[in-house]
């Protein structure tokens, strides 16, 4: 998995994906999205590093089987909330 985080002086968001899944465009039956190198392709890292960060975090975003488990693992994403672009699982954590 690729993670990358960005911190502003009231936020910290952490983005997430799969590996394999960087610069590929992925769609569902009412739109697509871009796995940008620029947003999600930070630091190579499993899952003992994504989730204390994840846990941290104030917003996630989540793409792929590997990184929507970790979301799922810990507690901050439920299944019945993911969205689907190609089979692959998407989830967007905010915490209120």
């Amino acid at each position: 998995m690729y993670v990358k985080t960005y911190k502003t002086e009231k936020h910290f968001m952490v983005a997430v994906c799969d590996r394999e899944l960087v610069g590929q465009k992925l769609k569902n039956e009412s739109c697509e999205i871009n796995v940008n190198a620029s947003f999600y392709q930070g630091s190579e890292a499993d899952e003992e590093t994504v989730i204390p960060l994840l846990l941290s975090a104030t917003t996630a975003n989540l793409i792929g089987k590997k990184a929507v488990a970790c979301a799922i693992d810990c507690g901050l994403v439920d299944e019945d909330s993911l969205i689907y672009f190609d089979d692959i699982p998407h989830a967007l954590y905010i915490s209120i």
